[in-house]
């Protein structure tokens, strides 16, 4: 049977006049958005042109919550509750499921963003909080994770029945314990090693870390985000190497 993969990737995040990224470009290219909510970017009319433009593209949409932190783009960590982790993701994935009922779209999934991704490695009642709004929201809950590392909020998801999907990388690094590197600013990608790593991660089950050691990965899906200065050629890459592998390309 020729495996399926998924590439995600970040959509959404313009604010105003402000633009971040090209989705016109990115989203008929790509399998799964993760939709930003108005917290870390966004706001209500572009978050109604993503889905509108996800749906034209029959891409599956899933939220992409944050912190309350606009200025900071979400990446500035914050001191939080259990209860204010439940109800920004309950909050945030509410306002972005009321544009998908109005397209006709099921909520996909739902993927932290930036600091909040960060805070919940490490913060049990957190991730305990947050898989609560996540069960809440979904009667067949799913998260995507970013690495697949024995991180708070995937411990707890697996234990709470929520499935979780672990990513691949091909635009940030990779420590030696296989965790991914978050970067603030974004330079192009070099298209050989997203090849190198699509390749590395198909046939051997593993990805180059920063030290040039291959360290092992058990990953469904594939991120790029969007905001990267060559974003859609990167997903081009992908897509090619992946069906080099012998795979084909498609949603979960």
């Amino acid at each position: 049977m020729v495996r399926t993969v998924d590439i995600n990737s970040d959509c959404g995040e313009s604010f105003g006049n402000w633009v971040m990224g090209d989705d016109e470009a990115l989203i008929p290219l790509i399998t799964t958005a993760n939709v930003a909510c108005g917290y870390h970017a966004s706001d209500p009319l572009t978050m109604r042109s993503t889905v509108a433009r996800c749906a034209a593209a029959g891409v599956a949409v899933g939220s992409h919550p944050g912190l309350p932190d606009l200025l900071g783009f979400g990446r500035r960590p914050m001191k939080i509750t259990p209860d204010d982790g439940y109800a920004y993701v309950m909050y945030q994935t509410g306002a972005l499921r009321a544009f998908l009922d109005a397209a006709g779209l099921p909520l996909h999934h739902v993927k932290p963003h930036g600091a909040f991704y960060s805070i919940l490695r490490e913060d049990e009642p957190l991730a305990e909080g947050v898989c609560a709004a996540i069960r809440d929201l979904m009667p067949e809950p799913l998260v995507y994770w970013p690495d697949p590392t024995d991180a708070a909020l995937p411990r707890v998801a697996r234990k709470q029945g929520i499935r979780v999907v672990v990513e691949a990388y091909v635009d940030l690094p990779y420590s030696p314990k296989g965790e991914v590197i978050l970067q603030r600013s974004k330079e192009e990608t070099d298209l050989d090693r997203v090849r190198s790593q699509i390749t590395h991660w198909l046939t051997e089950g593993k990805v180059e870390a920063i030290d040039g050691t291959l360290v092992p990965i058990e990953a469904e899906s594939v991120c790029v985000h969007g905001d990267g200065p060559n974003a859609a050629e990167v997903v081009e890459a992908v897509r090619a190497a992946i069906e080099a592998c012998g795979c084909s390309v498609g949603p979960l």
